[in-house]
């Protein structure tokens, strides 16, 4: 388990509930910079925090399937972790990759239930975890369905465990 992920993305949902909880507070005092500053912060960062949860999704899918995944060494990395296409099988790869779109899919809808539909943070929220959703259906979905019908498994940087060469 990525220990040091998991407690960087822990800090960056507590972040972004405080993000919330101010854009609640400052909402009452009308339309200014600070109250459009700060919605817009709640809403960027629960787009961040639904790319996280993307992420950790995918990963999901490939510890489910018990595919042989390489984590980052750093804890800025962008992806949660690199996909081993030599050592996994095609279903192992169409596991991983509807672990991510499940999860953007379920976000995408726990939000839409959850957020308040009258403040600017909602909307931004929704506009820009909205296009992650489609991002994820444009592309990854079709690499997905090619590998399950037989195309053989990415090679991209994503995909290569750290020891291959480059």
């Amino acid at each position: 388990m990525p220990w040091k992920m998991a407690a960087r993305d822990a800090a960056l949902v507590l972040m972004t509930l405080a993000l919330w909880r101010l854009d609640a507070r400052t909402r009452t005092h009308g339309v200014g910079l600070v109250p459009l500053g700060v919605a817009g912060a709640a809403g960027v960062m629960t787009a961040v925090c639904g790319y996280l949860a993307h992420e950790w999704g995918h990963f999901a899918g490939a510890r489910l399937s018990r595919s042989i995944v390489h984590l980052p060494t750093q804890v800025a990395a962008v992806f949660l972790f690199n996909f081993d296409s030599e050592r996994n099988s095609r279903a192992q790869f169409v596991a991983m990759s509807c672990g991510g779109l499940l999860t953007s899919t379920l976000v995408f809808a726990w939000l839409l239930r959850i957020l308040p539909a009258h403040a600017n943070s909602s909307r931004v929220a929704l506009a820009l975890v909205g296009l992650g959703l489609a991002a994820t259906v444009v592309l990854e979905v079709p690499i997905a369905w090619r590998v399950a019908r037989g195309a053989p498994l990415p090679r991209g940087s994503v995909y290569k465990s750290p020891t291959a060469e480059s």
